[in-house]
């Protein structure tokens, strides 16, 4: 039985004057202990964010590949365990959008993390081209193939199934959509890791609500969600929490 796993992504949002829903996020943690709670704040959050949030990990949005160099603006998996975070987002969209990372990319980001023991939400998922065409299934499976690290274990990796198309618009898939889409990357994983496949968590990403939580997270093989607006405070957060909760 996989734990749920609710993870938030602030994205490039969040001051330290926000420090006070990071403190109110992590009391609802310890209130659901069924669940497994993260937040992945902004690189200037993550040292204080881990100075308030107690149990609650802290992690980052992303890691460069290489663990030290010259390599002006970007953070290493050693900076980020120095500032006290231990997991870390991977080959999220924005970033293959924005910032046109490959899945290649993704793969070596996830291994460094691995190096220096952090933990890696790697993500995946489709654009609404692609989705509309009907090749959603052939991008995510590709997508998995050329990101996952080698010995992917669920001890250290969970992967994000993110439809690019409802990241933030409001839009979701039918639950019928994402339990065919969880279904495939589960399989895509089996075929590359075999048994140890059973114990990777695959979480759903692209506007989860408090509204929407209990259903979504009910669907097989969705282990949790990567929440990105409504983690930013407290009252949007917390009832997804609590939904998952109620599952375990």
């Amino acid at each position: 039985m996989r734990r749920k796993l609710v993870a938030g992504n602030w994205k490039m949002h969040g001051l330290k004057a926000q420090l006070g829903e990071v403190e109110a996020i992590a009391a609802a943690a310890a209130a659901n202990p069924g669940v497994d709670v993260a937040l992945c704040v902004p690189f200037t959050l993550i040292e204080p964010a881990v100075a308030v949030a107690g149990a609650l990990p802290i992690g980052a949005q992303d890691v460069h590949e290489a663990d030290k160099g010259a390599h002006t603006g970007c953070v290493s998996a050693a900076m980020l365990r120095d500032c006290g975070a231990t997991l870390t987002i991977v080959g999220h969209s924005e970033r293959r959008a924005d910032q046109h990372e490959t899945s290649h990319d993704a793969w070596a980001k996830a291994a460094a993390a691995r190096r220096l023991g952090l933990r890696v939400i790697l993500c995946c998922g489709e654009t609404e081209a692609e989705h509309d065409a009907g090749r959603a299934e052939r991008i995510v499976q590709s997508q998995i193939e050329k990101s996952l690290p080698e010995s992917a274990h669920g001890d250290w990796l969970t992967l994000a199934y993110e439809p690019r198309w409802a990241i933030g618009t409001g839009k979701t898939p039918t639950l019928e959509e994402i339990a065919s889409m969880h279904a495939i990357a589960r399989a895509k994983l089996r075929t590359m890791v075999g048994d140890a496949a059973d114990g990777i968590r695959i979480l759903y990403g692209g506007s989860v609500t408090g509204a929407n939580a209990a259903d979504i997270l009910a669907v097989d093989n969705v282990d949790g969600a990567l929440v990105g607006g409504a983690s930013l405070t407290a009252e949007k957060f917390v009832p997804i929490i609590e939904a998952a909760a109620s599952l375990s």
